[in-house]
Parts: structure tokens; C-alpha cells; sequence
């Protein structure tokens, strides 16, 4: 099928292929924009017996049915079979035997089904970046696999899910796309194609190490101004140290690794991708900035330890984790009626330390809470410190990294917002009463991470460097700010507020 919007020349196009002997189709989707005469295209019920309502949730968002990219397989809906004809359940899926051609990497979270079975080509949700359309645009999605089943009576979900996640393998009928790879633009058969192998040693306490291959010289997360760009990825195999990422397209990539444990990224580019290509071998040396103090939270690209993350809701039957919820029902002012006060050897994380930093709690889409509040909304970190810590000591580095930011800028990952005060964020940290450094947090970070029920968007962060003369023996503050009732200007009803929500925190000392 193709259709073209006449008046810009903007064509979508899909090839849909069955093959004899599955119960399944094969998609790919190609989108073009020639027109040089306007280069750029644009700019980037209330019930209470409801089953959902009863098991899951008094709230329901769309967002709350959302998955991590990472191990994603596959996703979709099924019937049991009490409402059939034959008794028999029916499912149909959507599976990610590629995923080379989607954004933002490993990273990368969106909605899967609520009444839909979702396939997100693109999408702004969570922090991520969308291309930016212009005249010469040619790019083409897939290949993705939507399957059919049927099982036997009772099934247990997990039934039908298995039946069609096996086929989320990038080789499975790489056979059958090279035979209509003629008639797909920009599909790569797998002449085209190698498997990328290099034996990588890991830093100690590195747990789920994984690779990922994305555009050159690029952020994988950014992964979108380039049209051709591809991406990859594998775990790290634990006990080997090996990694063996399959058809991959050949070409010129940025190799990145992360892993839970360790702060930042191990980051390579101009790795060439080939069948002669010399095989590296890694070590990743983590970064340090000398004797590590103290940490708060897990560096593993997510808010999810912190209260009303990763922690499930007990009050349903089904105890999903609290992030997923509408986001109003964790209300800040009565969970932190003195603001985030974090005592470093006495707090935890789970409960005192919130997985959103509000500029301003906000009273817009908010529908529990009549007024906003602006109270108590910079952080504090208390920590103590000892003489012998000091010892030949100069400089402290600070490292704040995020998990997910949302400025001004809301999900416009392309246009400048003048008239928005706070599309770029300042935030600041003050060491024992003292300013120390505004870090300006960019506008293209920008997503709605938390109130679309989220704990992993757009990871980065930034490291404070200052004089050790700031701090002294006994207890030591530092304050965390935001601007004072930081707000934007929504066209929907939404929140117009600033937040953000941290990955983890670390004081170095050196």
C-alpha cells in the first residue's frame, strides 16, 4: 500500500508479506519527504467495578502499559476463550525480531497495548528524539513480525506470549528477507550484514554489563539525525566476557557500554563493523575522580529505587510497581512534609528520597489536589566527614547523574522555545550554604518521564567540581535546587512543571 499527501509530497508506504506455513505477517514501513520547495516538513470514565479498577489500579493511564526496549521480545493481546466459539484462546503479537531500525537504543521505553497492540515507529514519549522530516527524507522500518495463535483451553498467558516471543531473534527467516529484499527500499540483505564479536573485560562490581552499536560520534539515545542509522545490541556474557551481536548491518559505529553498579559509559567510535574488520578487545576502565565518599542510589539508568519507583503497590491484588500509576496519587507535600531531607549512612533511598524532583508540585492534571505547592521543594544531603578523609585531599567532585529531565521544552525536541523561560533548566548545588557551580540542563534532554509513568528516559548527568576548603569535619549539607515554581506554558491539560528524577549521586574526594 502507498498513499501520498498530495500538498507536501509526504508518502508512507508498507509492504505486508505472508509466507506459506506461518500464522503471522511481516511489515516494513517506509516513510519519504521530497520537496525542496518547503524543506522542512514540521517541527519536531469513573467506575469502581472494572476488573482493572478491583485488580490493578483506582487510575488509569495509557502510559502505565509501557516497556523498556532493553529485553523487550514481544507484546499484544489474547482471549482465554470463554467468549469463542470453539472454547479455544486467540492471541495476536507484536514481535521485535528486528529492532535495528527504531530509536534511542536500549534505553528506549513506549506504550505496547492498552485497547491497541502498539508499534511505535517514532515517538517523542519518555525523552526520546524523533528525525526531523526534510526534503530527501528516505528511510524505511522493519522488518517487524506480527503473529497469530491459537492455544488450548485454560492457557496461562505466558503460553501464547512464549509461542510468539521465540521468533524475536534478528536471524530468524533472514532467509526468506533476502528473497524479497528486491522489493523492499533500503532493506539490507545479509551480504550486507556480519556479526560483530570482541572480548571485553568489565570493571569490577559491574552487573548486567550490555553493548550497544548506534550512529558514529552520537549519544545512542540521539541516535536520529542521521536517516541510515541502525542500532544494536547485546549483553555482555558475564562468566566470558564475550559479546556477539548478529546482522549487523556493516558500516562505521560509536560502541557504548553500561552497565548496573558503575557510574557513566565505557564509549568508543569509529568502530568498523565488517566481515575483515580487526576484532577489538576492551577493558573498560571506569571514571573516577578520586577516594569515593558516599553513594545515593544505584547508577543503573534508573529512578526506580526511590520512593514510588520500582516498589509495587500493595493495595491492588496485582501489586503492580508504583511508577506505572498516575503519577497524583504519590503525593509529595504528605510524603515529604519537611522536603527531601537525605541523611547519608541513615536514610534509604526506598523511603526518603522521591523518585521525581518537583520545581513546584503541581494543581494542573492533578485531580486529588486542589492548590499546587511550593513549599519545600529544594533537596538537602546531609553527610558526615572526618579529619582523616581530608588527608592530602583538594578537590571534590560531585556526580549527579539523571535518569530523565523534563524542561520547558516538554517533548519539542526540535523547535526553540524563546518565549519559554526554562526550556534550558538551571540547577544548581550549594555546598554548606555556599553556590557552588548552575548547571544549565539542555532543552533537547527534555520528555515527560514521571507523569507518563516512567523511571527511565534520557540518561546524562554532570559533575560539580569544587575547592575541599567548602566542606569541613562533622556534617556537611549539600542543597539540590531547581528553580522556584519553574512552569511552561501547555497547549493540553497537562502538567506544566519542571522535574526531574536522579539516577544516582556519588561525592569523590582527591
Amino acid at each position: 500500500m502507498s498513499v501520498t499527501y498530495q500538498s507536501t509530497n509526504q508518502s508512507i508506504e508498507q509492504w505486508w508479506f505472508l509466507r506459506e506455513g506461518e500464522t503471522g505477517l511481516h511489515l516494513f514501513t517506509r516513510v519519504t519527504y521530497f520537496n525542496p520547495e518547503t524543506p522542512y516538513l514540521r517541527d519536531l470514565g469513573n467506575t469502581t467495578s472494572d476488573a482493572y479498577v478491583q485488580q490493578y489500579s483506582d487510575y488509569f493511564t495509557k502510559y502505565t502499559f509501557s516497556e523498556l526496549w532493553r529485553d523487550h521480545q514481544a507484546h499484544g493481546q489474547y482471549s482465554n476463550g470463554r467468549t469463542s466459539s470453539d472454547g479455544n484462546p486467540y492471541g495476536a503479537w507484536l514481535v521485535h525480531n528486528t529492532r535495528e531500525t527504531y530509536y534511542g537504543g536500549p534505553l528506549h521505553s513506549d506504550l505496547v497495548v492498552d485497547s491497541i497492540v502498539y508499534n511505535y515507529l517514532v515517538s517523542a514519549h519518555h525523552g526520546a528524539r524523533v528525525p526531523n522530516i526534510t526534503d530527501g527524507f528516505d528511510r524505511t522500518w522493519g522488518p517487524q513480525y506480527y503473529h497469530f495463535n491459537k492455544g488450548t483451553p485454560n492457557p496461562t498467558l505466558a503460553e501464547p506470549w512464549a509461542d510468539a516471543a521465540q521468533y524475536a531473534n534478528p536471524q530468524w527467516n533472514a532467509d526468506f528477507y533476502d528473497s524479497i529484499a528486491q522489493y523492499v527500499p533500503n532493506y539490507v540483505p545479509t551480504a550486507g550484514r556480519t556479526t560483530f564479536k570482541a572480548p571485553i573485560e568489565p570493571p569490577e562490581g559491574a552487573e548486567r554489563p550490555i553493548v550497544v552499536l548506534a550512529e558514529n560520534k552520537q549519544d545512542f539515545q540521539l541516535n536520529v539525525f542521521n536517516q541510515s542509522s541502525l542500532q544494536y545490541w547485546a549483553d555482555l556474557d558475564p562468566d566470558t566476557g564475550a559479546v556477539e551481536i548478529p546482522m549487523v548491518k556493516t558500516g562505521v559505529y560509536r560502541l557504548t557500554i553500561y552497565a548496573d553498579g558503575i557510574f557513566w559509559w565505557f564509549i568508543q567510535d569509529d568502530v568498523e563493523v565488517s566481515a575483515g574488520a580487526e576484532v577489538l578487545a576492551i577493558k573498560w576502565e571506569p571514571e573516577s575522580a578520586g577516594q569515593e565518599i558516599w553513594r545515593i542510589g544505584i547508577p543503573d539508568k534508573s529512578s526506580g529505587e526511590y520512593k514510588h519507583g520500582y516498589p509495587t503497590d500493595t493495595s491492588k491484588p496485582e501489586q503492580p510497581e508504583q511508577h506505572r500509576i498516575y503519577w497524583a496519587k504519590w503525593d509529595f507535600p504528605t510524603d515529604f512534609p519537611d522536603g527531601g531531607v537525605f541523611k547519608v549512612g541513615e536514610s534509604t533511598e526506598a523511603e526518603d528520597f522521591n523518585y521525581i524532583h518537583w520545581s513546584v508540585f503541581p494543581r494542573t492534571a492533578n485531580y486529588l489536589r486542589p492548590e499546587p505547592y511550593y513549599e519545600n521543594v529544594n533537596w538537602t544531603i546531609q553527610f558526615d566527614l572526618t579529619g582523616d578523609q581530608f588527608a592530602g585531599v583538594q578537590e571534590a567532585t560531585f556526580n549527579v547523574y539523571l535518569a530523565g529531565v523534563k524542561t520547558a521544552n516538554g517533548n519539542n525536541k526540535w523547535a526553540s522555545l524563546p518565549d519559554e523561560k526554562y526550556s534550558n533548566v538551571p540547577y544548581t548545588v550549594a555546598v554548606n550554604g555556599e553556590d557552588v557551580e548552575t548547571w544549565v540542563i539542555p532543552s533537547y534532554r527534555s520528555g515527560s518521564c514521571g507523569v507518563r509513568s516512567s523511571v527511565v528516559c534520557q540518561n546524562f548527568g554532570h559533575k560539580f567540581v569544587f575547592s575541599t576548603k567548602l566542606l569541613h569535619d562533622g556534617v556537611n549539607e549539600f542543597i539540590l535546587s531547581l528553580p522556584f515554581n519553574a512552569t511552561d506554558v501547555e497547549t493540553a491539560p497537562l502538567l506544566g512543571t519542571i522535574y526531574l528524577q536522579y539516577d544516582a549521586l556519588r561525592l569523590e574526594l582527591a
